[in-house]
């Protein structure tokens, strides 16, 4: 007889658990995640990165069986919270950033069930909540005026300078002397590896133009002589 009444009063015990797991209140975690400069995925509250970068926003809500949500992305600038830029009304969404500055990103969610509501909206931004953040940095370009193409592994591509960020446009197109167009790209990453048509050009003064604005409205508008130097090794120096 004890024996039956502890198991079944385990079963009611378990159940009345399982009764409060499925008709608990509805929470939120928003969470923002991204890919950072070195491929690797991140999942944040707070970003720091350069422009164009694509954050993928999630909601993380729980305990929301039985219950009807609608969700509500309020995107704004520093100093503007009544003003948002942009709504997004899924439980997940993804917006690249290409300006700089910092933005914060607040998820309004209500939960109803029947005449009974869950609000994670004003009040509960300007008293509890934590808005996402994420910070663009102010763009930077540099170009070398020189490279080796000899195959040593060591400045063999020209290219912009390490440390560029927050680029949303860019070309760069290489000229020889007499003005003829020998190579162009559109990816900061990329470059010129010292070859016209499949063929090494010779040593010598090229010239590169290179228009690109940053995420903070900067135009940049380079131009400058490029030494292709094919006998340069380790040990020299490059002008």
């Amino acid at each position: 007889m004890n024996i039956r009444f502890s198991i079944s009063m385990a079963f009611l015990l378990l159940a009345s658990v399982l009764v409060r797991a499925q008709t608990g209140v509805p929470t939120i975690a928003p969470s923002a995640t991204y890919t950072d400069s070195e491929g690797n995925e991140q999942t944040e509250t707070n970003i720091s990165e350069s422009a164009p970068l694509t954050v993928t926003f999630r909601a993380n809500a729980e305990n929301t069986d039985g219950w009807t949500a609608h969700y509500e992305w309020h995107f704004y600038k520093e100093g503007s919270r009544e003003k948002p830029y942009l709504l997004r009304y899924e439980e997940e969404t993804s917006y690249t950033f290409v300006e700089a500055g910092t933005h914060l990103i607040e998820l309004w969610a209500t939960f109803t069930q029947g005449n009974d509501s869950v609000n994670y909206t004003n009040e509960y931004w300007t008293t509890d909540g934590e808005p996402l953040t994420v910070s663009i940095s102010e763009s930077k370009l540099e170009m070398p005026n020189a490279f080796s193409p000899n195959g040593d592994g060591i400045n063999d591509v020209y290219k912009a300078k390490s440390g560029y960020q927050s680029l949303v446009e860019f070309e760069a197109t290489i000229f020889n002397r007499w003005g003829q167009k020998l190579y162009s790209w559109t990816d900061p990453a990329g470059g010129w590896d010292g070859k016209f048509k499949g063929k090494d050009v010779a040593q010598g003064v090229y010239y590169v133009l290179v228009k690109a604005k940053g995420a903070d409205g900067r135009k940049f508008n380079i131009r400058r002589d490029v030494n292709l130097l094919r006998g340069f090794t380790e040990k020299s120096s490059l002008p």
